[in-house]
């Protein structure tokens, strides 16, 4: 993978770049970034950037001009053309090793991370922005958790022990060090006083859940989130979205480039109609119209739950700002602006604060397979208490 492939970035990149043109390489790094942010990415387009070894230029014989023979230059970019490249893009360079959550398929197994090595290079193609969930999902793991075992510690000790094959640096890049255990500590002598020219790249969305005294021993990059404009340029290239649509989404995904292609994959889905059945259930039809659709949105998978509570909470921010500025915001729809105007009529900023609060604990227990029915029979009771009876204190 180049740096040029990835969206947005551009601080990044140029940040990634200077530390190997400076000489400031650092032997282990912590790429920070938010889900979406393209922190992956970025560390699979570094790796390959190390390893790099352009080719010298063909040089025609019979040619009318006389030509030098120049190599590939990689001054911002790997050349993505020499076998190194080549390899490093495909995965399959043999001095880039990878390490990631996996599972237990069978009792008494200790899975590494070799063993899902086929699985792991299908998942970077058809989801290069996905997430562990998505990860998870597709090695077909299911409700079981995935981990980083003291097993895979011990082959990624004797692997960077090994000499390198082919380029000057061995490189481990881990993906989602929070799965680390205890067992991370055989880690720190290796990380600590590592073989000559090897490089750690971990790759985390949450700091706080790495081990302390691995995150001591790391440099730092933050990946910010992407911007709007980086989103929506994206969209209209690689997905063919049109502009109107391509702003539209980019709103809602706030920088998560993974946020934005599933809501690309849901874009013909009218969540306002179906906030309108739920809230008109909720405050005027009753427990027979709430029921009906809480079924039917029960049949829905998480993922759309999950959008549709993010596109409920994106309305009530807009209500708050709507609230706040007292003026339309002319990036948004005119739908979206007249029905923020229609909360604010319905609830106070007390009340819609208490909903978003509600709404974010309800996609967390989603993402953890909590039961759709009584999850959101409970949330739409909890809804009535807020609005109809003001009552924003609630019983956990």
């Amino acid at each position: 993978m180049q740096f040029q492939s990835i969206t947005g970035q551009k601080e990044t990149k140029e940040q990634l770049v200077q530390m190997i043109q400076h000489n400031r390489l650092s032997h282990a790094l912590l790429f920070l970034g938010k889900e979406g942010s393209g922190a992956l990415q970025l560390a699979l387009a570094f790796a390959q950037y190390i390893v790099c070894k352009p080719q010298p230029a063909e040089v025609d014989l019979f040619a009318a001009e006389p030509q030098t023979n120049q190599p590939q230059t990689k001054e911002n970019d790997s050349c993505g053309v020499c076998p190194a490249c080549k390899k490093a893009n495909e995965l399959i360079h043999p001095d880039i090793h990878f390490s990631y959550p996996v599972i237990t398929k069978k009792p008494g197994e200790k899975p590494i991370s070799t063993d899902f090595i086929k699985e792991w290079r299908e998942f970077i193609v058809a989801n290069p922005y996905g997430n562990v969930y998505d990860w998870l999902q597709f090695i077909g793991a299911e409700n079981k958790q995935g981990n980083i075992t003291a097993h895979e510690c011990n082959d990624i000790i004797r692997k960077l022990n090994l000499k390198s094959f082919e380029s000057e640096y061995k490189i481990l890049i881990m993906w989602m060090p929070e799965f680390l255990g205890k067992e991370g500590n055989k880690l720190l002598k290796l990380i600590e006083e590592p073989p000559p020219n090897t490089l750690f790249i971990l790759v985390a969305e949450n700091e706080d859940l790495i081990l302390p005294t691995i995150l001591s021993r790391t440099q730092l990059v933050k990946i910010p989130l992407l911007t709007n404009s980086e989103v929506e340029v994206a969209l209209e290239l690689n997905a063919g979205v049109k502009i109107e649509k391509a702003q539209q989404i980019a709103i809602l995904a706030e920088g998560n480039y993974r946020e934005a292609m599933q809501l690309l994959q849901h874009a013909d889905d009218d969540w306002e109609v179906m906030l309108r059945e739920w809230l008109n259930a909720i405050i005027r039809t009753g427990p027979v119209a709430q029921v009906k659709w809480i079924d039917e949105t029960a049949k829905l998978g998480r993922e759309k739950q999950k959008q549709f509570l993010k596109y409920f909470i994106h309305l009530l921010e807009e209500a708050v700002r709507l609230r706040v500025m007292d003026q339309p915001d002319i990036g948004q729809p005119t739908t979206v602006n007249d029905f923020a105007s229609r909360l604010n009529k319905l609830c106070d900023l007390g009340q819609q604060e208490a909903i978003i609060n509600e709404l974010d604990k309800a996609s967390y227990y989603i993402e953890r397979n909590a039961n759709a029915k009584m999850l959101f029979h409970a949330l739409s009771i909890r809804l009535y208490h807020i609005i109809n009876n003001k009552s924003l204190i609630l019983v956990n």
